[in-house]
C-alpha cells in the first residue's frame, strides 16, 4: 500500500502554493502527516517536478525517488496519468503495488480515519476506487444563471417553486484523496465514475484553488473547528 501525493510546482493562482505555509507548517505537510498517523502505508511518496516541494517533502518523512516527466507536469494534466505513471515506477523501484491512495497536498483537514474507513470499504468490495464526498450546501437544482442585464434564469426552471427541502441531495468530490487499486489506477480508468463516494461533513472540506479558498481554510482552521 502506498500514497502518492501529486504536487507539482509553478502553480499560477497561489504562487507555491504546496509549500506555503498554513497553520505553521508547509501545506504539502499535512497530507503527509495525516498518511503518517494513519499507519496505512508501506511508502509515502511525493511525485513531482520541483526541487523545493521535494526537500520540504523529505524534510516531513516523505520520499522523492523519481522527478515526475515534464509531460505529465503541467497545468492540463489530469491526476489519473499522475498517479499511473508513480504506481509504475514504485513496481520498478520497491515492489508490486496492490492499492495506491492518492491525496491531494492541499488537504489540510483530512483525517487518517477518513483514510482508515475509505481503505476498509475498497478491500471489502469489488469498486476501483473509492474517495470523499460532500453534499452540496445549496440544491443544485434551484442554481440559476445571470444574464448580462442582470436578469437571473434557473438551470431547470421546472423546480422553480418547489421547496428546498423536498429536492434530491447531491454531492460533489471533496478534492481530498482517492484510494485505488493498482490496476484501475494502471489501465488509466475514471477513478469519479469507476469509485463509489464516501460522504464526511462539509465543514471539513475546503478545495484550495484561490486565495479566497486559502483564506477560508485559514479562518476555519483558527476558529478550531476541527
Amino acid at each position: 500500500k502506498v500514497a502518492i501525493i501529486p504536487a507539482r510546482g509553478g502553480s499560477k493562482r497561489i504562487p507555491g502554493k504546496n509549500v506555503k505555509e498554513f497553520n505553521g507548517k508547509p501545506i504539502i505537510a499535512w497530507s503527509i502527516i495525516a498518511a503518517q498517523e494513519s499507519g496505512l502505508f508501506d511508502h509515502i511518496i511525493v511525485s513531482t517536478d520541483d526541487d523545493e516541494i521535494k526537500l520540504v517533502a523529505e524534510r516531513y518523512g516523505a520520499i522523492v525517488p523519481f522527478i515526475r516527466p515534464a509531460n505529465i507536469a503541467d497545468d492540463h494534466t489530469p491526476t489519473v496519468p499522475v498517479i499511473s505513471h508513480a504506481v509504475k515506477e514504485i513496481d520498478r523501484l520497491y515492489q508490486h503495488v496492490e492499492y495506491a491512495c492518492c491525496i491531494y497536498p492541499c488537504s489540510p483537514f483530512l483525517l487518517a480515519s477518513d483514510l482508515i474507513e475509505a481503505f476498509d470499504i475498497i478491500k471489502s468490495t469489488e469498486v476501483d476506487f473509492v474517495y470523499p464526498i460532500v453534499e452540496y450546501p445549496h440544491p443544485i437544482f434551484r442554481s440559476m444563471r445571470k444574464s448580462k442585464n442582470g436578469k437571473m434564469k434557473f438551470l431547470y426552471p421546472e423546480y422553480e417553486l418547489t421547496r428546498t427541502q423536498d429536492l434530491e441531495s447531491v454531492f460533489h468530490d471533496a478534492g481530498q484523496f482517492y484510494w485505488g487499486k493498482s490496476e484501475a489506477w494502471r489501465e488509466l480508468k475514471k477513478m469519479h465514475t469507476d469509485g463509489i463516494g464516501m460522504e464526511i461533513p462539509s465543514y471539513r472540506v475546503v478545495d484550495i484553488d484561490t486565495e479566497d479558498d486559502w483564506k477560508r481554510a485559514e479562518l476555519l482552521s483558527q476558529s478550531n473547528a476541527l
